[in-house]
């Protein structure tokens, strides 16, 4: 007989909530027997029979009644949860519709009954007297924890996996039921209690450690309404307060663990777990380089993660209208309260970790993925006033392109941001936003307007260009830092070890073993860097796509990608931040050295960047930031780069073309003052990256004509002040190379003579030992920057001649030649002597060669026949003699014979241009004063009037003084050689006085021939006689 509604009814509430009406026997021991629900229902006049009505009746009894063995209120709410589901697929096969309807409709009943109370035993766990049986009150942890990593369990966690709990399963729909459809105050202590639980378990964890399951918890929490909600409401979202500085946000807000979670080293106070360096990397040097490439694919594939899983919770985030504001908010502090993170030296304690910023930096690059477009299409949102007018980041105390703070402020003030507006958010916006196109935002007010907003893309922009700034591009400088330390260690171990050998100590020993332990750790630390940043090329690309759209963005601002440069430097561009570009510089320095790193990256943007920038002091102030766009194109020197993209970039980009050579030139030129401390030694490093970038371009025919074009037309500008110093340099650092190496050699005799050098005591050894080391670095630098300087004269003077020939810049030319010839094969050439030569860089017999080519090279070119008399009338390093001995040691090393013969004729010219000039010394004989140039001392032939100072100097030494120093020598006001004013007078009495000399001399010496004669014919007579 078929069983009634109530009936099937009863049966299946019995089954679901486990509990019984009847006192009969029952083999199921969790069945509870509700003996006083029953009285009462009895004295109603009911029947003893579960229905839809006495649903929630029994529950409650259930829950609130002490029962032996009685599972603990959350278990069993859930359990009736899972039980009611189970029912439920049970009832689909009852062929009664009827029946199927109404029985659906109780066990939903009872699935919502089960989910609510779970709700108001977790928010009210007192309520039901579960002290006895519930965690929650041994411990701080939500019992609903389990649950919630149990829906989230993953088999596949990786290395981040190891050691996290599976959870207990929930029923399927219970958590999906439990935060939809509730009123947020009940629910929201629930949350609040699950965000610290997750934030606790990812404390101290690092990326080989227990993170994934609890980030996915986090993902699952905020992809409810509710539970976003509940995220941003929360006191430990965004801890305030004066003591909370960066670090403090790091630790204690809800996100800032999980953003912790890396495999960079950080500070000891805040190490995490597993350490990272000591699992993955110790004694790295005596593994297997499988085993390296497992452990560097391994962290790759876990912070790439880790990196996934922390945008998908910001962008959910950011998708909701009512915790957007908030998220900004969150990543504005976070950045503000880390702006130190900028400086040389940062305080970890205050600042957040490495690890933390370059998390950001990649969570950040994935926000931005959505407007990094290949034809970067919405660049226009990108608002340049928010740099000056947006309150979120304060971007305006930065150093700027250009203009000077005070600069800044003045042009801020004279064109306020409340006369502008920055728009607002479209439909359109909102829905690419929601489809993960993050576009739009109703935030950010203008500190001079109350009611601006700014655009998602535009704040998500300069949010990624500071978090890049104080996350990636910082991680890159410390990176460096720490390979130079390895270095120094490495030097000094070496150092220690070789007087070890010589003279044992326990103190060395310790030294040596202190050394050996800290290169261990140093080490590690290396391959962590290299781990998380160096081998994820897809990170590397991210960020050059960003900055392909800043340098897009910030050309924008003054015409695009056009040259010439429009005169007056736009102010909005001025004012810009400085890091905004050294920043992509830095990015493309390093992406450069990481083999692949560029492969597929569009260049040419970055390109057209530096040949616009890197010779414009009027558009970039700092010479330094212009000087690493040159370190950027060394780089991409196709032989070096090992890309084949670059070479397009310099043989037929036609900005390159047009402009490289010239703007290299130019920037050489401009380096010789920084303005630092250190200007003198900083314009060799640079002028080292332009030589070896020049010396390349020479090579392309077409940057070659053009280099002799330039030559032509800035013959007495920009061209003459670089081979001015060239000159200089290549005089000064083969000065520096050779006495440095007289300094060398005898130290090398102090550690020979080995007796003496035992007596000494151990730290005077390694004193002078370490002063040896220096002064190898040193020469080798040196030597090789000489070589530069000499090897540039030598090639471009075979084809460019008439700049060296100008009379201000001949006796200069002639002067080095004579000087480099002297050191080379004069008297002291036997002293400078070294047992391995090349080891410092120092090619005697190449130098020779190319001295010789330049003198060869010069005197072809010379139509006036100008040049041997300049080469004689060097009184300092000029010695006839030193020609012969120059051209016997050519013969010895197989130079070409007419090189030769060409340098042994000019010699000899010079050799007559000395003889004559000696005679038309005598000729002149005592030169009045005012006819001598005041600085050298010399007869004037062009003689021209300093208009400041108003003393009268020859215009070649002048021009010469002009070219390294635009300054009148007397008196250091302004000058250049447009200013100088002919002294036509003067000139003329000059003249007129070496004309009267001249005549007189003649007069004198057919005077003497008539003496002659009448002596001759007297003794002729005589003889005759």
């Amino acid at each position: 007989m078929a069983r009634s509604l109530q009936e099937v009814e009863d049966i299946i509430l019995r089954k679901i909530f486990l509990v019984t009406l009847s006192d009969s026997a029952c083999t199921d021991s969790r069945i509870v027997y509700l003996d006083l629900t029953a009285a009462e229902i009895l004295s109603e006049g009911k029947d003893l029979i579960l229905s839809r009505h006495l649903m929630e009746r029994v529950l409650i009894d259930r829950l609130s009644g002490s029962f032996q063995s009685a599972e603990p209120p959350l278990q069993y709410l859930i359990g009736s949860y899972r039980r009611a589901y189970d029912e439920g697929k049970k009832i689909t096969s009852m062929k009664d519709t009827n029946l199927r309807l109404e029985m659906n409709i109780v066990v939903k009943q009872a699935m919502k009954l089960a989910v609510s109370y779970c709700r108001i035993h977790l928010a009210n766990p007192e309520l039901f007297g579960s002290e006895s049986h519930d965690s929650i009150s041994k411990s701080n942890v939500s019992p609903l924890l389990p649950y919630v990593f149990g829906e989230v369990a993953s088999t596949v966690d990786g290395f981040g996996g190891a050691g996290t709990s599976e959870g207990v399963k929930l029923p399927p729909g219970f958590i999906d039921e439990f935060f939809r459809d509730s009123d947020f105050d009940s629910l929201d202590p629930i949350l609040k209690q699950l965000y610290v639980d997750l934030r606790g378990s990812v404390l101290h964890v690092s990326a080989l450690g227990n993170f994934q399951q609890p980030l996915r918890a986090l993902m699952l929490l905020v992809s409810f309404p509710i539970g976003a909600k509940s995220l941003v409401n929360h006191p430990w979202w965004l801890p305030k307060g004066d003591f909370f500085n960066g670090r403090a946000i790091e630790m204690t807000s809800i996100l800032g663990p999980f953003f912790h979670v890396s495999a960079l080293p950080d500070d000891t106070t805040f190490k995490s777990q597993p350490d990272v360096g000591q699992q993955c990397f110790s004694e790295a040097s005596t593994r297997r380089p499988g085993d390296l490439l497992s452990s560097f694919t391994t962290i790759k594939t876990v912070v790439n993660n880790l990196y996934d899983s922390l945008s998908q919770v910001l962008l959910t985030l950011l998708k909701n209208t009512e915790t957007r504001e908030n998220v900004l908010e969150y990543l504005a502090e976070v950045l503000n309260k880390n702006s130190s993170r900028a400086h040389m030296e940062v305080d970890y304690m205050s600042c957040a970790s490495s690890g933390m910023f370059v998390n950001l930096s990649a969570v950040m690059l994935r926000l931005c993925e959505p407007f990094l477009d290949a034809n970067l299409t919405k660049r226009e949102k990108i608002d340049p006033k928010y740099v000056f007018y947006g309150n979120r980041l304060d971007l305006r105390p930065y150093t700027a392109l250009h203009a000077s703070e005070g600069e800044v402020i003045e042009w801020i003030n004279k064109y306020p941001g409340k006369d502008k507006t920055a728009g607002q958010n479209s439909d359109v916006e909102n829905r690419m936003l929601q489809s993960q196109e993050a576009t739009s935002s109703g935030s950010g007010q203008s500190s001079n307007s109350g009611n601006t907003k700014y655009l998602f893309i535009c704040e998500c922009f300069f949010m990624t260009a500071r978090a890049l700034n104080l996350g990636l591009l910082k991680a890159f400088s410390d990176f460096k830092l720490l390979v130079q330390d390895i270095s120094r260690r490495e030097d000094t171990l070496s150092t220690l070890k070789a007087l070890q050998g010589q003279s044992p100590s326990p103190q060395l020993e310790l030294g040596i073993s202190r050394l050996e332990k800290e290169m261990e750790l140093y080490s590690q630390k290396k391959l962590c860097y290299e781990a998380q940043i160096l081998r994820d090329g897809e990170f590397i690309q991210r960020a050059l796509s960003f900055y392909r759209l800043m340098v897009v963005w910030l050309v924008s601002m003054v015409g695009g990608f056009k040259m010439p440069l429009p005169k007056d430097c736009p102010m909005e561009f001025a004012c810009m931040p400085e890091h905004f570009i050294e920043d992509a510089m830095e990015l493309l320095i390093f992406a450069s050295r990481i083999p692949k790193a560029l492969d597929g990256v569009v260049l040419d943007d970055f390109m057209n960047l530096i040949i616009m920038f890197m010779a414009s002091p009027e558009y970039i102030k700092n010479p330094f930031l212009r000087a690493k766009m040159v370190e950027v194109l060394n780089c991409w020197i196709p032989r070096r780069s090992g890309f084949s993209v670059t070479a397009s970039l310099f043989e037929g980009h036609q900005l390159s073309l047009e402009y490289l050579v010239r703007n290299l030139l130019k920037l050489y030129v401009d380096i010789e003052f920084t303005g630092s401390h250190n200007q003198f030694y900083d314009k060799f490093n640079i002028r080292h990256n332009i030589a070896e970038l020049l010396e390349y371009l020479w090579q392309v025919p077409s940057h070659r004509n053009a280099w002799r074009q330039i030559a032509k037309e800035e013959e007495k500008g920009v061209y003459l002040n670089f081979l001015n110093f060239l000159i200089n340099d290549s005089i000064f650092l083969l000065d520096e190379s050779l006495n440095k190496i007289l300094e060398l050699k005898e130290l090398e005799a102090e550690m020979a003579n080995v007796v003496e050098w035992e007596r000494r005591p151990a730290q005077e050894r390694e004193e002078r030992t370490r002063l040896f080391r220096s002064q190898e670095n040193i020469i080798q630098i040196d030597m090789k920057l000489a070589n530069e300087g000499v090897t540039m004269l030598s090639y471009t003077s075979e084809q460019i001649t008439a700049p060296f020939l100008l009379p201000e810049m001949v006796e200069r030319v002639a002067s080095m030649l004579n000087y480099f010839l002297l050191q080379l094969v004069g008297p002291q050439r036997r002293s400078l002597t070294l047992k391995d030569p090349e080891k410092y860089e120092f090619r005697p017999k190449q130098l020779l060669k190319q001295i010789v080519h330049i003198y060869v090279y010069l005197a072809r070119g010379d139509m006036k026949n100008i040049f041997p008399a300049a080469i004689s009338k060097d009184g300092r390093s000029y010695n006839e003699q030193l020609f012969g001995a120059a051209a016997d040691v050519l013969r010895r090393i197989g130079e070409d014979g007419s090189i030769i013969q060409e340098f042994i004729d000019l010699g000899s010219r010079a050799k007559v241009a000395a003889t004559e000039a000696m005679d038309t010394e005598e000729t002149l004989g005592e030169i009045p004063d005012e006819f001598l140039d005041p600085i050298q001392y010399t007869l004037m032939k062009d003689p021209v009037l300093l208009p400041s100072s108003k003393i009268t100097v020859d215009r070649p030494v002048i021009q010469r003084h002009l070219l390294s120093d635009s300054t009148d020598p007397f008196n250091r006001s302004h000058l250049t050689a447009d200013m100088l004013i002919p002294n036509t007078e003067l000139k003329a009495r000059i003249e007129e006085f070496v004309r009267s000399q001249e005549s007189k001399k003649h007069g004198e010496g057919l005077s003497m021939q008539s003496e002659k004669g009448v002596i001759h014919s007297e003794n002729e007579e005589m003889l005759i006689d």
